[in-house]
């Protein structure tokens, strides 16, 4: 049996891999450092383990610890694993940053979760219907990327992230840099700033007389079958009156080169922001 130190065990995404872990075949030491995560991990049952023991007597780590503590963390645990051992990173950024200690005879991953799907409509219970994260109820994908070591190091993590990130579809086998554009570049610099301009345009038309719940009901509805023909859900194009307005506010919402945040310039320096 493996054993994996969680540490952050007791934290916002932590206290979620734990409840998963607990249920495992993996023997697993929570470490925690803060008092409401002893009290969160108390809630749940489990007991709190000790930092360097823990880190010296596992298998797998896991740093389950914000992206601007990764760093911090990672010099303190990388010196204490025993060889062979690997660590795994819940996000790319502070490897991609160079965060990660030297060491050779240790492999390192990272890893992410895609989230449910928006288009995960065959979930039959309200549980999973609401569980817009993952890990708990919903269906997801997981991106890995085995940053040092071997496959078999990989296939040891990849069983591993498919436990804590439960019930997981598919895991994607990236690399670093394609994790980096995953995560920042597309899916918050890209995708959630649209999504946040959105929703101030929805606050507008609320502003110039829409009534709000009406407002609301529109855009959510008309979100879903945009999502689903741009995205090849459905077999049905856009009216041609919606591809002229498309075509025409293009110009007057994004810069022509708004691309340019897929440079690698642009990327280290927003991944520089969240390593801090």
């Amino acid at each position: 049996m493996e054993t994996i130190a969680l540490i952050g065990a007791g934290g916002k995404m932590g206290s979620r891999l734990a409840d998963n872990l607990a249920r495992s075949e993996y023997a697993v030491r929570y470490v925690e450092p803060a008092p409401a995560g002893v009290e969160r991990l108390a809630e749940r049952g489990l007991v709190v383990s000790a930092f360097a023991e823990s880190v010296r007597e596992s298998d797998v780590v896991v740093l389950a610890v914000p992206d601007n503590r990764i760093g911090d963390v990672a010099a303190e645990a990388v010196p204490l694993m025993k060889p062979g051992a690997t660590l795994i990173v819940l996000d790319a950024a502070a490897p991609f940053a160079g965060e990660l200690p030297e060491r050779g005879d240790v492999s390192y991953v990272a890893c992410h979760p895609c989230h449910p799907s928006v288009f995960n409509r065959d979930e039959t219970t309200p549980e999973a219907q609401r569980d817009f994260f993952g890990g708990v109820a919903g269906k997801q994908n997981v991106v890995i990327a085995l940053i040092q070591g071997t496959d078999a190091d990989y296939a040891r993590a990849e069983a591993i992230v498919r436990t804590f990130f439960a019930p997981v579809v598919g895991a994607y086998r990236v690399s670093l840099d394609d994790m980096v554009l995953l995560e920042p570049v597309l899916s918050e610099t890209v995708a959630a700033t649209c999504i946040v301009v959105i929703e101030q345009a929805m606050q507008e038309a609320v502003r110039r007389g829409v009534p709000a719940d009406a407002a609301r009901a529109f855009l959510l509805g008309h979100l879903g079958i945009e999502l689903a023909i741009v995205f090849n859900e459905v077999d049905s194009p856009f009216s041609d009156g919606a591809l002229m307005a498309i075509e025409a506010a293009k110009s007057a919402i994004f810069r022509d080169d708004w691309m340019k945040v897929f440079e690698p310039d642009s990327v280290r320096a927003s991944v520089a922001g969240i390593v801090g």
